[in-house]
């Protein structure tokens, strides 16, 4: 991994050299200023037909709120959001942190695309999200659009689109630390400096985040083998911006993360980790411009162990994977009512496992094992808005062109003989999607709008190759899944009388076709397989209310979503898919009577969903209270008091066979927070 760390950082020292020699303004030939250079850190401004879909935007004042201080916990309070389990990302298998939206659940893979800064920051070979590198301080806002995704990086939002924007020195001040401690002794300390320097800035962080963790196992199950649910997560980020001219900025970003966890039994430890480096140049002169290249490394490792003789059974040693990429965006000037995009984008990834099976009963090793393969996607999209009176027209269209090759499984026995050295075929295609919207601004505080769109995402390399087991359920891969193929409408309203209340609600209908899902074979054996679709239809709504200051805001999504099977699948047919729950909703009330000050509580229910595909076993409904308080003590220091859980709900987050996990219990935090303003 050495060579990937130097890889990510050499944007970085690109950009330090840029900064170093950045003017303070741009001039004219004349040698006159032509006035202050603003630099923004972020990329180009969004279209005037964004609202033709169902947008949410998460303010930094609530992602710096959380009681867990974690971006899952953040990301809950949006309708329809969702992970593959309840559980958040001290107390979860980093491979099962899949995201989606929409109810278009069923496996742990996400559904969303997530984009850093622009940069996507899935795992290549699983799909899941890194959530504990995603920390909640160092954001200023979170974009979330639901339903089919286009524009850059596409392919993969079959069911949306997650935009993270990093903070700059205006949002977070010179430097900004914390420390907080909680009722079990687990701790949580970050620290942040934003310096200007020039036109530009720098914002480097680092979080480090470990504990003892809660029992997942509930009481009567606990044996001498079970552990609490230990954790530790370290990241860094790094982050530079500055002026090539007055239209014209440069932004480099890094990031570094590792990550370690138990699950359920001592010796049942995982670990994630990752680098990933991005050079990005946004124009905005009259021909507006993004180009965004990016290289990221990752690894996966974990070691499973035997609920019956509490041994080692599997040996997930490693599993690197590593991808490239970039888009490039263009803008041309077509007139004040247009705004038209041209661009293109890729995405290169390989990736492998080595494991070693180990026998329960001996505790050697009985095979070695090696499988992955290479993806790619090669996007071009056009896309373009077009205002007229009161209505606002969008439409766009992109190409995919991908391909999955070098797909390879081979295993050894103990001693060395080949059991298994399978070759899979190379595949490859284009796929055509498009979208389209209107926006009907009836009046100053009434919108309607409508939308349709399409969208591809390609079965991950885990899917394709890497079987898994959950004791006692082993889930087999299968090299010839067929990419999952979207189609959806909707319409909503969103209804704003003032600056202090606005309301949207969306009815929406979508359907994934091919759908990868975890089929059930037999009581011990379930085979990734491409279900005929997942269809989910519901309603997502939305509210907030100012009243000085005091905040109220709240979301649900209630869908009806099911599967559409047949043949030796129809077992299947009008189930829900797994892990989906039909109800999810969350209101939060805020109090910040002055600066520094806030009170924030928040009520959360998760509605009931099944563990597995045949609705088998159920994991109850649950509902939770959150708590966070800050209060300044002096000018630069804040008291920082949270609470999860309050009630202490029985929350689970596995149930196979009555074998069950659990998420956190009540955990009470208390700390402060330094900064400069």
């Amino acid at each position: 991994m050495i060579s990937n760390r130097r890889l990510a950082a050499m944007p970085l020292l690109t950009l330090v050299s840029l900064l170093a020699a950045a003017p303070a303004r741009a001039e004219d030939d004349a040698g006159d200023p032509k006035g202050p250079i603003v630099v923004t850190g972020r990329g180009l401004r969004e279209g005037p037909a964004t609202p033709a879909y169902d947008v949410q935007t998460i303010a930094r004042d609530k992602l710096a709120s959380s009681a867990s201080g974690r971006i899952e916990d953040v990301l809950a309070s949006v309708a329809g959001f969702q992970q593959f389990r309840r559980a958040d990302s001290r107390a979860s298998n980093p491979s099962n942190q899949g995201v989606t939206l929409r109810a278009l659940g069923g496996n742990a893979s996400s559904r969303a695309q997530v984009l850093l800064d622009g940069v996507p920051v899935a795992n290549p070979f699983f799909g899941y999200i890194p959530l504990s590198a995603l920390a909640p301080d160092r954001l200023g806002s979170v974009r979330v659009t639901r339903g089919g995704g286009m524009g850059a990086f596409g392919a993969g939002a079959v069911s949306g689109t997650i935009e993270m924007e990093s903070a700059g020195p205006d949002q977070i001040g010179p430097i900004q630390g914390s420390a907080l401690v909680d009722d079990r002794g687990e701790t949580q300390g970050a620290l942040t400096l934003a310096p200007r320097l020039g036109e530009g800035f720098v914002v480097a962080s680092v979080q480090w985040d470990r504990g003892q963790g809660f029992w997942t196992t509930p009481k009567d199950q606990r044996v001498a083998a079970s552990a609490r649910a230990a954790y530790e997560s370290l990241s860094g980020s790094l982050r530079a911006v500055a002026p090539l001219s007055d239209t014209v900025e440069v932004q480099a970003s890094g990031l570094v993360y590792d990550d370690q966890r138990t699950l359920r039994f001592k010796g049942a430890d995982s670990t994630s980790s990752g680098q990933q480096g991005s050079l990005r140049f946004v124009g905005r002169g009259d021909w507006q411009f993004d180009v965004l290249g990016f290289v990221q490394a990752q690894d996966f490792s974990n070691i499973v162990i035997s609920s019956t003789s509490y041994k080692k059974t599997l040996d997930q040693k490693k599993t690197p994977t590593l991808a490239v990429g970039g888009k490039a965006e263009l803008r041309p000037p077509v007139g004040e009512a247009h705004v038209l995009r041209l661009g293109a984008d890729l995405k290169v990834s390989s990736g492998h496992l080595v494991e070693l099976p180990y026998s329960a009963v001996t505790g050697l090793a009985t095979a070695f094992r090696r499988a992955g393969g290479k993806q790619s996607d090669l996007g071009l999209y056009v896309e373009d808005d077009w205002t007229l009176g009161q209505f606002v027209v969008t439409a766009g269209a992109r190409a995919d062109r991908w391909t999955i090759r070098d797909g390879f499984y081979r295993e050894l026995s103990a001693s060395g003989a080949v059991n298994s050295d399978t070759r899979f075929a190379d595949r490859d295609g284009w796929s055509g999607n498009a979208r389209g919207g209107i926006v009907w601004n009836i009046a100053p505080a009434l919108s309607l709008r409508a939308a349709a769109y399409s969208g591809l995402r390609l079965p991950t390399l885990n899917e394709l190759y890497r079987p898994f087991v959950v004791f006692p359920v082993t889930t087999q891969a299968n090299a010839d899944l067929k990419p999952e193929r979207l189609r959806g409408y909707e319409a909503g309203v969103d209804f704003h009388p003032s600056e202090a209340l606005s309301v949207s609600v969306t009815a929406f209908d979508n359907r994934l076709k091919d759908a990868v899902a975890n089929v059930t074979l037999s009581s011990t054996i379930r085979e990734r397989q491409n279900v005929d679709a997942i269809r989910a239809r519901g309603v997502e709504a939305s509210a907030d209310l100012k009243l000085g200051s005091v905040d109220l805001s709240g979301s649900l999504s209630w869908t009806d979503a099911k599967v559409e099977a047949s043949g030796t699948q129809v077992a299947l047919n009008g189930l829900r898919p797994a892990q989906v729950p039909k109800l999810a909703a969350s209101g939060t009330a805020s109090w910040a009577p002055r600066d520094g000050w806030r009170l924030a509580a928040t009520v959360r229910r998760t509605g009931a969903q099944f563990e597995d595909d045949l609705e088998t076993d159920v994991l109850p409904a649950a509902t939770t209270l959150d708590l966070f308080a800050q209060v300044p003590v002096t000018r630069f220091v804040l008291l920082v008091l949270r609470g999860e859980n309050l009630t202490n709900e029985t929350i689970v987050t596995r149930n196979q066979g009555g074998s069950i996990d659990l998420g956190a219990p009540r955990t009470l935090w208390a700390g402060i927070k330094v900064g400069l303003r």
